[in-house]
């Protein structure tokens, strides 16, 4: 039996300098209870913590280790790069191959701006699509998390969802009139939004595989729909492919589903773990962000070249080893397969939605299609899901709102003996 000695006594200390001794809520494991382990190293499929446990990890840092931690190709390029300094606040010549690369993947992404994380992309494609539509209000979703900047923390998943914020103090009323929510796969609810907020809607801004409120597929004909009310409205349709770009295809959820939005946004896998995140689009919107035009975006670590190098490295070999994303969807259908034969053995109904590297375990004998669907899991049973995995080695994110992630550094040894440990685990429930 795991004791978590260390990590507790850590996180007796980390508390007396870090607001709830997390620099991320949901790492808290407040929805969960107990204490959160620390981790000290990671090497491909695996964690270990302060404690010296071993755990077979389904997070992946929330999804830019899709080949593994520590992977020795991104490693070294770090390493050779901090050797010319850390940062320059100039322009390189490695954010230029960055972004071209990333054209390269993605079809219909003219030019890339380079931030600094996932939030500031979502924020900075929304002000985008605001100022080049001239219109104030968008359309977001229920359970879907964009960041944390203001106006998207409406009815919004992630941590959010974690811990039953519905409404975030320090929001304005203003700032939240003009965010418009539906649920996710609603069609009709987004169209009833549109009339009666007409040509007063800048945007509808999605994730298009859902991995905030758990991995929540889009049902068929749902992004086409979006694409079609866009089209019509003359708005602009934003894919939030923080989590599902280069995760899901080497041209992310766009070339998996056969949907071209207008801008895209991206983090996780294009830092390979490093803090980075991108906006980008069609050329005739991108024009309009400084200094070549006057929506003005800016940041001192913007480019960052350990960033870069990181990013360039891990999206280098996703391109030249498409076979990966074979590899990586195999292993998300067994699991999902096999967790489904055990949970019905047991006799314990479940819902596992899972789209390639994304998978969620949902207690729920309803299928899970949004936000309202996947509140009606048995959040209790969950804990004692998620505790029983975790002490015998296996490790889930902290919370039944959000997805696992899987590397393709998992072999068949790994995922066998992550299902043993699942059945013996129901068998304590």
């Amino acid at each position: 039996m795991y004791e978590y000695t260390s990590s507790k006594r850590l996180f007796e200390r980390a508390q007396l300098s870090i607001p709830g001794g997390v620099n991320s809520p949901v790492r808290a494991f407040k929805s969960v209870g107990g204490t959160p382990i620390f981790i000290e190293k990671a090497k491909g499929a695996y964690l270990f913590d302060v404690d010296g446990q071993k755990y077979i990890d389904y997070i992946a840092s929330w999804g830019p280790m899709i080949l593994g931690h520590s992977y020795a190709p991104v490693i070294k390029a770090i390493q050779q790069k901090a050797e010319d300094s850390t940062s320059f606040g100039a322009p390189t010549e490695l954010e230029i191959k960055m972004a071209e690369l990333i054209k390269s993947l993605t079809k219909n992404v003219d030019l890339i701006r380079m931030v600094n994380s996932g939030t500031e992309a979502c924020m900075s494609a929304l002000r985008v699509a605001r100022g080049y539509t001239g219109k104030n209000k968008f359309i977001k979703f229920e359970g879907c998390y964009h960041g944390h900047a203001d106006m998207f923390l409406v009815k919004a998943g992630s941590g959010v969802a974690t811990f039953g914020i519905q409404e975030v103090p320090g929001v304005t009323a203003g700032t939240a009139n003009d965010t418009l929510t539906a649920p996710y796969n609603d069609l009709a609810a987004v169209r009833n939004l549109v009339e009666t907020n007409k040509d007063q809607i800048a945007a509808i801004i999605v994730e298009p595989v859902a991995g905030n409120m758990g991995c929540v597929l889009p049902e068929p004909g749902f992004l086409e729909g979006l694409r079609q009310i866009c089209d019509e409205e003359h708005m602009l349709l934003i894919f939030d492919e923080v989590m599902t770009g280069f995760r899901l295809a080497p041209g992310g959820a766009q070339q998996r589903l056969g949907v071209d939005a207008d801008l895209v946004t991206y983090g996780k896998v294009i830092g390979a773990g490093l803090p980075v995140g991108a906006f980008g689009g069609k050329k005739a919107i991108m024009e309009r962000v400084a200094p070549l035009g006057d929506i003005y975006q800016a940041g001192t670590l913007s480019g960052n070249p350990l960033a870069m190098i990181a990013g360039f490295t891990l999206l280098t070999e996703l391109k030249d080893h498409p076979e990966f994303y074979t590899q990586l969807d195999n292993k998300g259908a067994y699991l999902k397969e096999n967790i489904y034969t055990i949970f019905k053995e047991a006799g314990i109904p479940v819902q596992v939605n899972q789209f390639g590297s994304m998978l969620s375990v949902f207690f729920n004998e309803a299928p899970v299609t949004d936000f309202t669907t996947a509140s009606n899991s048995d959040m209790a049973l969950f804990t004692k899901f998620f505790h029983g995995l975790l002490k015998r080695g296996v490790h889930l994110p902290p919370s039944g709102y959000e997805s696992w992630f899987l590397s393709n550094a998992l072999n068949q040894s790994d995922l066998d003996q992550t299902l043993d440990i699942i059945r013996t685990t129901l068998e304590k429930l």
